[in-house]
């Protein structure tokens, strides 16, 4: 098992300073302890033959402001500040490749639910994180189930909103496909119409069209489902967001997730039917190969999506 350490890094961002891992603390009366008052994001820093660049940085950190508002949490940070401040803090701690995670707090040391009295604090986090679902479910594909669990109905939880209160709904169905013995669980929305995965959007390729489901079956934005979207119509692919029944997942050609994580992972089964050859099929394979070299500089930056990291810049505040 690896080590919880094992991707530990040396410096966090907090509101505008770089502090040491261990000082970036916060006390348990915290709000978003209690409350589950938080707006986060993940995006990748990717290493490229010359040297670290973050993956679509704006687009994420447009989302995030987008989120806080959403919530109406007030951020005092603009998205050009943001993106500053994650390129500070891959160059404080000296990577070319890592996982980034911001997140905005309500602190504090009150009770009570409405959380509109609390400090609000934003980090940034370097960590070191490789493929999410093995490096095994990425070439081969992931085994995978259709959750028990669905995903909020439109008038309860903002699923636009990528909000740490949210994800419980998530943890439930990771953990019940875990405990069955799958990788992942596919959730589907209030309707019982195919949503996403716990923390990925979806994709179906069926007689060569990629299908994906609409905002409003209960699905976040995702800033890697756009980026597929954009290289599937580059490469020639139609493209179609609409709803889709469950046993659309069956019958698909090729199914895979996408997400900052995730990144590209095909999907060789669902509920123990093959999709398929079993296999990672030829259209996820093209989609994959070409984002993937798009994040690591060996594919031409067309749409402008990397946000290069110079050497040692941010070893101060970012203002």
């Amino acid at each position: 098992m690896a080590s919880p350490n094992e991707g530990r890094t040396s410096k966090i961002w907090r509101d505008g300073r770089l502090v040491n891992w261990e000082d970036a603390t916060i006390h348990v009366m915290s709000h978003v302890v209690h409350y589950g008052s938080s707006i986060f994001e993940g995006l990748r820093c990717y290493e490229t033959p010359t040297g670290g660049a973050i993956f679509r940085a704006r687009e994420h950190m447009r989302r995030l402001v987008d989120s806080c508002r959403i919530y109406r949490i007030p951020l005092q940070y603009s998205v050009d500040q943001l993106v500053q401040a994650c390129i500070d803090t891959v160059a404080a701690n000296e990577l070319h490749e890592c996982y980034l995670r911001p997140v905005v707090i309500r602190t504090g040391e009150q009770m009570g639910i409405i959380g509109t009295g609390a400090p609000i604090e934003t980090f940034i986090i370097a960590w070191r994180w490789g493929t999410y679902l093995g490096h095994e479910a990425a070439e081969g594909g992931a085994d995978v189930r259709v959750s028990s669990w669905r995903r909020a109905a439109p008038d309860t939880f903002p699923t636009m909103a990528k909000a740490g209160g949210n994800y419980l709904n998530s943890q439930l169905s990771k953990m019940e496909a875990k405990a069955d013995g799958y990788s992942e669980g596919i959730m589907l929305d209030s309707f019982g119409h195919v949503a996403e995965g716990s923390g990925e959007n979806l994709f179906a390729v069926r007689d060569g069209v990629l299908y994906t489901s609409p905002l409003s079956s209960g699905i976040l934005p995702g800033i890697t489902r756009d980026s597929v979207m954009r290289i599937a119509l580059d490469l020639g692919y139609d493209v179609r967001e609409q709803v889709m029944p469950r046993e659309f997942l069956y019958i698909a050609d090729e199914l895979f997730f996408s997400g900052t994580a995730v990144e590209i992972t095909p999907i060789r089964s669902v509920d123990r039917i093959p999709i398929g050859e079993g296999k990672r099929g030829p259209i996820t394979r093209s989609i994959q190969k070409e984002f993937m070299g798009i994040a690591h500089g060996e594919v031409a930056d067309r749409h402008g999506w990397l946000t290069m990291v110079p050497e040692l810049v941010g070893a101060g505040a970012s203002q």
